[in-house]
């Protein structure tokens, strides 16, 4: 494809947005979510480090930091739910490609979080997450 043609393809939808003065991003496509991945990670850094480095966009009410299941050590990656859905966007647009103790992280939306299969095994108030999601809508007044 010819790259002046994705140019102008480019220029027509930002012209057609302008025109419907549509405010959206494309963060919206996840406004129903508060889950972010997050990966890239440092082996060694535990739950408490990656709270404490996503706290600062929002409150982190809960956090599944993937272990190999024979070792216990983390793979690099990992969830996080927020409080507020809103501290996702933050989270990923500051984060996605930051550098934590030299290695590079991801850090992107997830539209439809699947708990772990061992979910017998979490204590209640994750499971009650789990099942309710973590940025429940508020009721209107």
């Amino acid at each position: 494809m010819n790259p002046l043609t994705n140019v102008k393809n480019i220029k027509k939808l930002a012209d057609q947005e302008l025109s419907n003065n549509s405010k959206s991003s494309w963060h919206d496509q996840y406004r129903d979510s508060a889950w972010i991945f997050v990966g890239g990670l440092p082996y060694d850094l535990t739950e408490g480090d990656v709270i404490t480095i996503f706290s600062q966009f929002g409150e982190p009410v809960n956090i599944n930091l993937v272990r190999d299941k024979d070792t216990g050590k983390t793979k690099g990656y990992g969830f996080i739910c927020y409080e507020d859905q809103r501290s996702t966007v933050l989270a990923v647009d500051n984060l996605n490609g930051a550098k934590v103790l030299g290695r590079t992280i991801r850090v992107d939306h997830v539209s439809e979080y699947k708990a772990p299969k061992d979910s017998k095994k979490v204590d209640p108030i994750t499971q009650k997450l789990r099942m309710e999601g973590c940025a429940p809508t508020k009721q209107q007044q």
